[in-house]
């Protein structure tokens, strides 16, 4: 697989997420954000949410500081983009690109690695919004053959909130190390060979009874998106989303291992010692679910425009704000924080709503008060992809709560 394997890629993305939510309030429904209830009628809406926290002024020290530490985990650079109703800032440290000692601009693009899986969740409630589908339809009906016989029923709803119960893959590359990973950079994947890398065995748990956070669930939902519209899921992100916002320095690369334009370079840390450009990557094995290239204004205006109601009517909507039941919990036991599209945290009171990436080279989120008193879009880039990237965002989270 060209630049990480799926199955590590959802271990150190859920641990990275989870560790905010425990290191900080060791609950994802702390503030009382909505999820849905069950009765012998069906879903019932949730009590009405409390009011929401006032957010602190903005600290600039502690952003500044939070983002200037390239050492503790090794960065090559960083920047962080904050803005709302309670104040705006924009910081960078370190340097784009390590050859010309060019230093980090806001006009510069990156990987976003999984935030793209909050495109192709807007543009799927989108369809579901225009009665296209259904979220409550088994994606077998959609997707029929691709997924084996034995799988029971997986709704569209149970991929956009993983819940989906799938398996874990196999069949991946070695990637144990960095020259391993290297080497496989340029690696090719069909979006039918990563599914067929769940295609064995059982599911992990009955459909809707558990959440695991999967890429492969966005790979699929991408290909629904495909089979209803008869194109490119990243074509139908442009003309849904992209160009309707003016998002020009947004795009799915597709089988362009390159960032165009100004960017900053990624790099990983070798066995011997040195940092390789793991710039250039093919990015296939991420198809659907987080090959997307962006910069901190695109996204800070997507976030805007979604939560403002621009992309989706109310009702789509509030399924991005709206967890699974209170007994679904992550397989590691701790509270349910993924809904359809989005993750939720809560640091220091103030919960927020939004989405992490990563690739190899790449770390960011796309996060925000409900209420938009406080959005943040940050980048940085770690030597190491493991979690010691965790003190990253950790000291972003803190700086972004604290007065």
């Amino acid at each position: 697989m060209s630049s990480s394997s799926l199955s590590r890629r959802a271990v150190v993305g859920a641990a990275l997420s989870g560790a905010v939510v425990l290191a900080t309030t060791g609950s994802a429904h702390a503030a009382g954000r909505p999820s849905m209830a069950r009765s012998s009628g069906g879903p019932v809406p949730p009590p009405a949410p409390a009011p929401p926290t006032p957010v602190p002024p903005l600290n600039v020290p502690a952003l500044r500081a939070a983002i200037s530490d390239l050492e503790h985990p090794q960065l090559t650079a960083a920047q962080l983009r904050v803005s709302g109703s309670a104040g705006r800032w924009y910081g960078t440290a370190g340097v784009a690109d390590r050859g010309t000692g060019r230093e980090v601009h806001e006009r510069d693009t990156f990987r976003i690695g999984s935030i793209t899986k909050v495109f192709v969740a807007t543009v799927v409630l989108q369809l579901a919004a225009e009665r296209r589908l259904t979220l409550e339809t088994p994606i077998q009906r959609h997707l029929p053959g691709l997924l084996p016989e034995g799988f029971p029923p997986i709704t569209v709803l149970q991929l956009l909130n993983h819940t989906s119960g799938l398996p874990a893959e196999q069949g991946e590359p070695d990637l144990s190390t960095p020259e391993a990973i290297a080497r496989h950079r340029y690696d090719r994947w069909t979006p039918r060979q990563l599914v067929a890398l769940v295609s064995h065995g059982s599911v992990k748990f009955t459909p809707g009874t558990a959440q695991e956070y999967r890429g492969i669930n966005y790979v699929l939902l991408a290909l629904l998106i495909e089979q209803l519209t008869g194109r490119h899921y990243g074509a139908v992100i442009g003309s849904r989303i992209l160009r309707p916002l003016g998002l020009r320095h947004t795009s799915v690369p597709g089988d362009d291992p390159r960032i165009h334009g100004p960017h900053v370079h990624g790099y990983m840390k070798m066995t011997d010692g040195s940092l390789l450009d793991i710039t250039e990557f093919e990015q296939s094995d991420a198809w659907g679910e987080g090959e997307m290239i962006s910069h901190t204004g695109d996204l800070d205006r997507f976030i805007t425009a979604l939560f403002s109601g621009e992309l989706l009517p109310p009702r789509e909507l509030e399924r991005m704000f709206t967890l699974p039941p209170d007994d679904v919990r992550m397989v590691d036991g701790t509270p349910a924080r993924y809904a359809a599209g989005l993750q939720t945290v809560t640091v220091n009171g103030i919960t927020f709503w939004g989405k992490t990436g990563e690739r190899y080279g790449y770390a960011s989120a796309m996060v925000a008060t409900r209420d938009q008193q406080r959005r943040a879009v940050f980048s940085f880039n770690p030597t190491h992809r493991d979690k010691t990237q965790l003190q990253v965002t950790l000291r972003i989270a803190e700086a972004l709560t604290k007065a």
